[in-house]
């Protein structure tokens, strides 16, 4: 009878409307949520009987509609470690599901999430509020690329930076033709130990000639030894060479004393020094004699340094954590060094409104989503990295205030329905009295 038809196909709406409420009812829970995305509600006709001389009342189902895929606002963070993804794509996290001897065990199934307010945790790991531990791939210590063979949870280590021993030291200079006396710079070498010494190097012009005796001074050493080179300026007719190596100089990789020219080369002089430590062998790099990347003679009066540097440092202490815009986690020292320990990818699907919603703002794979793909930022139509802020959730409080007044009246006016069947077959079994 098409009078029971009316009422289950106002029931249905009944049960489809408060469907829909329940979704915008969530929305507006998680409206402040970092890393949300709202359900929608789609109606899906269900039809019992329909042709060109009948219909016969069917029913309404709500199927939910999940927006994945569409961009929360990015919001700026006081949180240096908080991160968002401007574009398609997921954090890979992984879930706590234990602990074995004071450290975290994990979930061997694959999560993923767009809640980015990472923080440290008290074991060094970053993990975002709900609990989640974001991965990335290890950094090789040898290489220095990632391993893109492997999704580790990315911890922080805090321990000291070790000391490195100088082993190379470069110079880069200009000794005035004009001057008749010494000239000097000093620079920092660096021990096994991390202590520094002063290494003075002292440039002394040979009269009447274009060579200078340039030697180098450790006072720090165990044994005090005088080391000295003589530089020869040349000039078309007479190429520059190094000659005369006196002391305990090593011959220049690639000069012979006296004899050999310093062509395209750079001039090397390796010596060996004790601070106590044992010997530590060091290698002065003094450029192109005579060119602009290492020793000129040019006229004047002043003796200027353009550059002096060497390899060594001292041991340093965490002083901080860094993400680059490519991903790279990067530990800081305050001897000025750093370290990249994990580069953060990110992970796309052929159908991301497909994955599987989890607590916490995480989701699974699901054959619909089709495979993860792991990705570098910003590759293959993978998003970018914005460091020192979070994805707001993308719910828009009016567009569900609307939608909530809509399924309202819905409602109401399926109850109407109802209400007049329930009537219509009252007075229809009223027919009989």
């Amino acid at each position: 009878m098409s009078l029971f038809g009316a009422m289950n196909a106002a029931i249905s709406g009944l049960s489809s409307q408060s469907k829909s409420l329940a979704n915008i009812s969530n929305n507006l829970a998680n409206s402040q949520t970092v890393g949300y995305k709202r359900i929608d509600t789609n109606f899906m006709d269900l039809v019992t009987q329909s042709s060109r001389t009948a219909n016969a009342a069917g029913s309404v189902v709500a199927r939910p509609d999940y927006t994945n895929t569409i961009q929360g606002t990015i919001t700026q963070s006081d949180n240096t470690l908080a991160l968002a993804i401007s574009g398609q794509g997921f954090f890979s996290v992984a879930s706590q599901n234990g602990t074995v001897n004071g450290q975290p065990t994990f979930d061997d199934r694959q999560f993923y999430t767009r809640a980015g307010d990472f923080s440290l945790n008290s074991d060094g790991y970053m993990v975002n509020s709900q609990g989640y531990f974001l991965q990335g791939w290890p950094i090789d210590a040898t290489t220095g690329e990632p391993n893109r063979t492997q999704l580790n949870p990315i911890r922080v280590s805090q321990q000291v930076f070790n000391p490195v021993a100088t082993s190379s030291v470069e110079l880069t200079a200009n000794l005035p033709a004009g001057s008749d006396s010494t000239v000097t710079t000093q620079v920092q070498i660096y021990d096994s130990l991390g202590t520094a010494h002063t290494a003075t190097l002292s440039f002394t012009p040979v009269t009447g000639s274009s060579e200078w005796d340039m030697s180098i001074s450790l006072p720090d050493e165990t044994t005090a030894t005088t080391r000295t080179v003589r530089v020869q300026f040349g000039n078309a007719a007479t190429p520059a060479t190094t000659s005369g190596l006196l002391g305990s100089f090593a011959s220049a990789v690639g000069v012979t004393p006296s004899t050999s020219t310093v062509t395209g080369d750079p001039a090397t002089l390796t010596f060996t020094t004790d601070f106590g430590e044992g010997a530590q062998s060091i290698t002065l790099n003094l450029g192109e004699i005579g060119q602009s990347t290492g020793l000129t003679q040019y006229s004047g009066t002043e003796f200027s340094v353009s550059n002096i540097s060497q390899n060594g440092v001292p041991p340093g202490s965490y002083s901080g954590l860094s993400i680059g815009d490519n991903g790279d986690v990067t530990i800081n020292y305050d001897n000025g060094q750093s370290r990249v320990i994990s580069r953060i990818p990110v992970v796309t699907f052929s159908n991301p409104d497909a994955l599987q919603r989890l607590d916490g703002q995480a989701f699974m794979r699901t054959p619909e989503s089709g495979e993860a793909r792991v990705t570098q930022i910003g590759s293959d139509g993978a998003g970018k990295l914005v460091v020192g802020s979070v994805e707001a959730s993308n719910v828009d409080i009016a567009t569900e205030f609307s939608k909530l007044i809509v399924a309202q009246r819905a409602y109401t006016a399926n109850t109407k329905v109802v209400t007049a069947s329930d009537e219509m077959l009252q007075d229809t079994i009223n027919m009989s009295r």
